[in-house]
């Protein structure tokens, strides 16, 4: 069949890997696929070598799960794959049950603008195994990218220090979807606002933005195109001035806010997208000064990313917002965060016990933790001071002991004065429960609250301290016998 270009606005139920489809397809047949499964979400590694990551992308992770359906045209599509024998890839039994399929699915995950840490489970799906399958994909590819760039956009918020920071990425995000997705992330990270019009209808994200290059470049001088801006736009008049020369477009810019004023309005203040912002921002400031324009602000922009913002901030440099786009919306120095979904636990019905199952790797990092899972987290004073990874159902009482994930010899006893369970219900049999973010405001007060609460070097950029976050004791000592029966097995295999 032709393929069909027109992305959206289409059904998006097979946004998901070909694996996921044979696999499930798989399962039914050899009468595992109404075994109940649990699978976890978690990254093993921080992002931009960092402290922290914010979790990101829960609510449009649990629309996609409600919305998913294989209309006539995606069964249609299946049925047209071919094996590699020239045979149907799909049997029609198995392409009737995704005719009425719904996900009926338990889903818990923690709140949007959580600081979360490596091996968390950041999602717990819980349900039948090839409903469970069918959700990883979506999952991760929603989850890891608006984690990523929320955490990018709450360390340049951190480096800003109180400064405003806006997103200018649309124009350098990968897709329609990427900039969308990265406004939103962003905002949950932080900022305070976008220039993507788009983001600010669909998801309420206050918009801004100022005028081009080419707009000065249209008419016969500077001077001309900036009058005619603040004429068009006296309410609202922030004038780029770096065109030609930066230092003439300051006092340009000043000649037209003496009008403005004389007109009863103020000038809102400059841009800066170009040469050195420390040294232009101090000058500009001096010139704006003197001519009274103090409350008239200073925006810089130019691929800013937080290690700039605080070079700059430590070379005195006199901007008050900051404009930021390339290397936040595309995750700038690291391109994907790397989260995976593992199967945990599974079972044949309700009535039986959760069997543990665990992936082993020559690597200490990349072997699971079993079975059904949950983070705890322990407070004191008002500040985060560990998590452990601990079974589903067995709350923090009085402290807990953990364990290192990626060095089993490193232990350490968590305590506090407050602790609480981070996975929130949010799907029973694919029904939606609980409550998520009202707002998006609400996920990116979170996400500062979260930020404030860790410990000042956490939140260093170079060599940060690193938060405790470990695997329950027991639980601990359970993967451990795990990995060496599972490896013995694997001995005595070798040898028969």
């Amino acid at each position: 069949m032709e393929a069909d270009d027109s992305v959206h606005g289409t059904s998006l139920s097979l946004l998901t890997d070909l694996y996921q489809l044979t696999m499930s397809q798989g399962y039914l047949a050899a009468g595992r696929g109404e075994d109940r499964a649990v699978f976890h979400l978690f990254f093993r590694k921080l992002p931009f070598g960092g402290g922290f990551a914010i979790a990101a992308g829960m609510e449009p992770a649990l629309e996609w799960l409600k919305a998913a359906r294989f209309d006539e045209s995606d069964v249609a599509y299946l049925a047209s794959l071919r094996a590699a024998d020239g045979s149907a890839l799909f049997a029609p039994v198995f392409l009737e049950r995704l005719r009425g399929f719904r996900f009926g699915i338990d889903v818990d995950m923690v709140a949007e603008g959580t600081a979360v840490f490596p091996h968390e489970p950041l999602v717990r799906v819980e349900g039948p195994l090839w409903h469970c399958q069918l959700a990883e994909t979506a999952l991760l590819t929603i989850i890891n990218f608006q984690t990523l760039i929320a955490t990018k956009a709450a360390r340049m918020v951190h480096a800003a220090a109180g400064d405003p920071v806006i997103e200018f990425g649309l124009r350098r995000a990968q897709g329609i979807d990427g900039g969308l997705s990265a406004t939103r992330a962003a905002f949950v990270g932080g900022v305070a606002a976008t220039s993507n019009v788009l983001a600010g209808k669909l998801l309420g994200v206050p918009v801004r933005g100022t005028h081009a290059h080419s707009w000065v470049m249209a008419f016969e001088d500077e001077l001309e195109s900036f009058r005619a801006y603040a004429k068009a736009m006296p309410n609202n008049c922030l004038l780029l001035v770096d065109t030609f020369d930066t230092l003439r477009g300051v006092r340009n810019a000043v000649i037209v806010g003496g009008e403005l004023e004389a007109a009863g309005h103020r000038l809102l203040g400059i841009r800066l997208d170009s040469g050195d912002l420390a040294y232009l921002s101090i000058e500009a400031r001096k010139i704006l000064d003197a001519a009274g324009l103090n409350d008239a602000s200073i925006v810089a922009s130019n691929d800013l990313d937080e290690r700039t913002i605080l070079s700059l901030k430590h070379q005195g440099a006199k901007i008050d917002t900051w404009g930021v786009g390339t290397r936040l919306v595309t995750g700038g120095d690291q391109s994907a965060l790397g989260g995976v979904y593992k199967l945990a636990a599974i079972r044949t019905n309700e009535r039986e016990a959760w069997r543990s199952t665990i992936k082993l790797s020559d690597h200490v990092a990349k072997v699971s933790i079993p079975g059904r899972l949950d983070i705890g987290r322990c407070w004191r004073d008002g500040r985060m001071v560990g998590d452990a990874i601990v079974r589903a159902d067995e709350a923090l009482a009085g402290g807990s002991t953990i364990v290192d994930a990626d060095d089993p010899t490193r232990e350490k006893r968590l305590e506090g004065d407050r602790f609480e369970m981070l996975l929130e219900p949010r799907l029973r049999g694919g029904e939606v429960v609980g409550q998520g973010p009202a707002r998006l405001i609400e996920a990116r007060q979170r996400a500062i609250a979260q930020r404030a609460a860790l410990h000042p070097g956490v939140l260093r950029f170079d060599s940060p301290h690193q938060y405790p976050a470990g695997i329950e004791q027991s639980l601990a000592a359970e993967r451990l016998e795990m990995v060496r029966a599972a490896r013995q097995r694997a001995a005595l295999g070798a040898q028969a």
